[in-house]
């Protein structure tokens, strides 16, 4: 796993505190963070993020309704790297809250009795926790 897929399952997971994870991000040179923003939809894509979860996931974030990221989820517009550089942090956050919600109940449904996912056993890796880097 590349470290950047950790760092986010990390955050996703509520492993890494937020606020990490947003300077972590904040550190990235722009082509970086859109990538990173590409990742994390195909993640939450992945983890069968529905439309139904926007409303969850804008809450948990921490960022206004009425921000263009919101907006976009709101629409399920998930792809959200053309947005302006002032908006990826916030697109950022409100992707791993998506993730988060999307993630959490695919491992109560489907991997509860465990899974062969190597992003679902990261709290049970003695080198991964919020220390970590």
């Amino acid at each position: 796993m590349y470290e950047r897929e950790r760092i986010i399952n990390e955050l996703a997971q509520g492993i890494r505190p937020i606020p990490q994870g947003v300077a972590w991000f904040a550190d990235l040179a722009e082509d970086e963070q859109r990538l990173a923003l590409r990742e994390l939809t195909q993640f939450c894509l992945q983890a069968r993020a529905t439309q139904e979860d926007a409303e969850e996931a804008i809450a948990r974030s921490g960022i206004r309704p009425t921000h263009t990221p919101a907006v976009m989820l709101t629409r399920w517009r998930l792809h959200m790297t053309g947005l302006p550089p002032y908006d990826l942090p916030r697109a950022f956050r409100l992707l791993v809250a998506l993730l988060a919600v999307a993630d959490t109940r695919r491992r109560e449904r489907y991997c509860a009795d465990g899974c062969a996912h190597e992003w679902h056993r990261l709290a049970a890796r003695p080198d991964v926790g919020p220390a970590a880097t």
